[in-house]
């Protein structure tokens, strides 16, 4: 049985992050053959052009880490209406310089959680868009705008009983993306 490597991209630094947290309880839902490795992103340095050519070690870092990766997990808050600076830039980072990103080709899944009664809908449309042009091959459907309520996660911080269902039929479909996309 083949291994994939999933590299995981939270756009929350809170410690107490409900999208992290999510992102744990997900990992819980995939096979076996299925690794979950959050990449760290909140000690990159603003992206920069002129430090194109002097990538600092944590860009490095990270672009190493999507490189081995077989599959990528996007699972991010909404900041007034579009994606979190803190995930612009590690996206920004990990494509430069010019003609060597390290995302193309590489199967993703976008999904987030929010209080909001609409979860993460258009944060995760600016986000498709932008992995649209580096040429990040997205699930589509199902979608997940997931709404923060008080039974989203069950006493261990697994996905609760209300949303077991939805969450492994989500996580069901993105395998078998990866699986389908993965070189």
């Amino acid at each position: 049985m083949k291994h994939y490597q999933i590299t995981v991209l939270v756009g929350s630094l809170r410690r107490e992050s409900f999208n992290r947290k999510l992102a744990n309880a997900l990992a819980k839902l995939a096979p076996s053959s299925f690794t979950f490795k959050q990449a760290q992103i909140s000690d990159l340095p603003l992206y920069n052009q002129d430090d194109d050519d002097q990538q600092a070690a944590s860009v490095l870092r990270l672009k190493s880490e999507i490189k081995m990766a077989n599959g990528l997990l996007f699972v991010t808050p909404e900041y007034n209406r579009s994606i979190p600076g803190v995930l612009k830039n590690a996206i920004d980072h990990a494509s430069r310089p010019y003609g060597q990103s390290a995302w193309a080709s590489k199967p993703a899944g976008v999904l987030g959680v929010s209080v909001g009664a609409i979860g993460t809908a258009l944060a995760q449309q600016h986000l498709r868009n932008v992995l649209a042009y580096l040429d990040v091959p997205t699930l589509g459907q199902p979608e997940a705008f997931i709404q923060a309520k008080d039974d989203l996660f069950g006493p261990d911080n697994s996905i609760g009983a209300g949303s077991q269902k939805f969450l492994q039929n989500w996580m069901d479909h993105y395998v078998a993306w990866v699986v389908q996309h993965a070189a």
